[in-house]
């Protein structure tokens, strides 16, 4: 992949995975321009900008100002917009903020490519959430799309924001649906992204964590092949117009991947908890991804065992936890 003198507009770079995308575009030669709100609430950290700051455009911007993303979008190459609110359980309790970032955002965001920048690549990060509870296992890209949350209905309206504007506009734009994603700069203070990051937390502050339900059954995605897919789908022309699940390299237990992190750390135990109501209302069950087509189609497959990507977490987290709480 060559994006060597590309210019790169990052949504949510400061962010966990925008972040770990802009490290590897400055890397490849790029020039990376980050678009970050850093609202506390929604993962932006300066933390996760150290060794390459200098090296980037940082704009502190909303993409719920039109007129800001107007302005960062001309001459950009490619947009990886990855900018959203990501709280299922914020987006019950709020959400008209859901839609604004989730939905409105999205889509003066496409009308600001659509006028200023029609020739940038879009590669926009949807999530595995917005099929709901799985008719089926494992989940492919033709399930029947069922949100249990208002979180998942505005992703949904984001998606069909993206492939409307490459199917009628020829804006080219792609979809990646993510499950869960973990690594280096993944928000530990809360579960807002995550419930991995508070397990990541607490075994790292010596406390037991919380395992609710622990039969239920996920994929996971390390970081770095998280952004492996999004680079081979923003170079990809085949890609545009598509909408690719991401998955990883097992299907553990909540269980199984406890005790994962736990033999990763060397140390550490948990809990057994029953789901409290105001999650079981919106829990899943078991999910794991169907990635056939982005394998087929772009070549990507996940490299990183969830054991080794566990570890690598904790050596970063480790020697700076205090910066992520």
């Amino acid at each position: 992949m060559d994006f060597s003198g590309a210019n790169v507009l990052i949504t949510g770079g400061a962010g966990f995975i925008g972040s770990n995308l802009a490290r590897r575009l400055v890397d490849a030669g790029a020039t990376v321009t980050i678009a970050d709100s850093f609202i506390p609430e929604y993962g932006g950290n300066m933390a996760n900008l150290e060794g390459f700051r200098n090296n980037i455009f940082l704009n502190i911007t909303d993409v719920r100002d039109p007129h800001a993303m107007r302005h960062l979008i001309q001459g950009q190459d490619f947009l990886f917009n990855l900018a959203g609110q990501t709280s299922h359980m914020d987006s019950m309790s709020d959400p008209f903020t859901d839609l604004e970032i989730n939905a409105r955002a999205q889509l003066s965001i496409l009308e600001a490519c659509r006028v200023h920048n029609p020739d940038v690549k879009i590669v926009f990060a949807g999530t595995r959430q917005i099929y709901g509870r799985p008719d089926y296992l494992p989940v492919d890209e033709d399930h029947p799309v069922r949100p249990v949350d208002i979180n998942g209905i505005h992703k949904v309206a984001g998606e069909w924001y993206h492939l409307l504007y490459n199917n009628v506009y020829g804006l080219r734009a792609c979809v990646l649906r993510l499950t869960n994603t973990y690594g280096p700069c993944m928000r530990i203070k809360d579960a807002r992204q995550t419930f991995v990051g508070i397990w990541i937390r607490l075994i790292l502050e010596g406390k037991p964590f919380e395992v609710w339900g622990g039969e239920q059954l996920r994929d996971f995605t390390y970081v770095g092949d998280c952004v492996d897919a999004l680079l081979l789908a923003a170079e990809s022309a085949k890609a545009n117009g598509r909408v690719y699940n991401l998955g990883g390299d097992s299907v553990v237990s909540l269980r199984e991947l406890a005790e994962t992190l736990i033999a990763a750390h060397n140390s550490g135990n948990y809990e057994l908890r029953e789901f409290p109501a105001e999650r079981k209302k919106i829990d899943i069950g078991d999910y794991y991804s169907n990635d056939a087509s982005i394998r087929k189609e772009l070549g990507w497959k996940p490299k990183i065992p969830l054991a080794e990507g566990l570890r690598r977490t904790l050596a970063y987290f480790a020697p700076q936890l205090e910066r992520y709480l």
